[in-house]
């Protein structure tokens, strides 16, 4: 376990990488194998909640759902690492907070090894990888790791943050705007992780507290940021 307040968490899809391209050829190649009424636009256009629960929403049957995860994930390295792209400002912002002597964690609902291939391909070096949680499920990585923070685009990864009770950052490049972030709790919300570094530098955080200053006299949730 990392001391309280070493650590940063990031979410992967949509904060980190972009893999929507391929997540819809991913999801039509299991929808032509099946014949089942899988979306991959739909599917691609609202990542976040774990594949078991956005096949189960397409109306896939529940005994088949093992499988259809299984030949998802057995496909998956083949179709979506290729196609996928880190989002503007990943590389620069894991720079800035090892430069801030923080470690980076990821914690995400994919599989846990299909994201360790998106990590090396795109040259993305974290200290721990943490796949399958979800919303307040993340918060036990996040407590194990002795994060001070978590970054994510979905009101999910704030729920997170809040079950661990870290300060709970999000970036508006997925599918929630900036008004479901903060309804759901962020006390942060970047555009995109271009913003983070600059963030990061004139708020130092704290080890043992969310930062008082995240929210600016005037209610910007990007506090000092523009």
């Amino acid at each position: 376990m990392g001391a309280v307040g070493t650590t940063i968490g990031f979410d992967l899809d949509m904060t980190l990488i972009d893999p929507r391209p391929g997540m819809v050829a991913a999801m039509d190649a299991l929808a032509a194998e099946t014949g089942l009424p899988l979306d991959g636009e739909y599917f691609a256009a609202h990542l976040g909640p774990p594949l078991d629960h956005v096949l189960r929403d397409f109306g896939a049957p529940e005994a088949d759902l093992p499988w259809l995860v299984a030949r998802f994930r057995e496909t998956y390295p083949e179709i979506v690492i290729p196609r996928t792209v880190a989002l503007p400002g990943a590389e620069d912002t894991i720079k800035a907070v090892r430069a801030a002597g923080h470690q980076v964690l990821v914690v995400t609902g994919k599989y846990g090894p299909n994201a360790a291939l998106h990590l090396d391909a795109l040259g993305l070096r974290v200290d721990h990888l943490v796949g399958e949680l979800w919303a307040a499920g993340k918060a036990r990585a996040l407590r194990d790791h002795g994060a001070a923070a978590y970054v994510g685009d979905h009101r999910g990864d704030v729920l997170g943050a809040l079950a661990a009770g870290v300060l709970p950052v999000g970036v508006t490049t997925g599918p929630c705007p900036r008004a479901e972030l903060l309804d759901a709790g962020a006390e942060v919300v970047l555009d995109s992780l271009e913003e983070f570094p600059a963030w990061l530098a004139a708020n130092p955080l704290a080890a043992t507290s969310w930062p008082s200053y995240c929210r600016s006299p005037a209610g910007d949730p990007r506090g000092p940021v523009r």
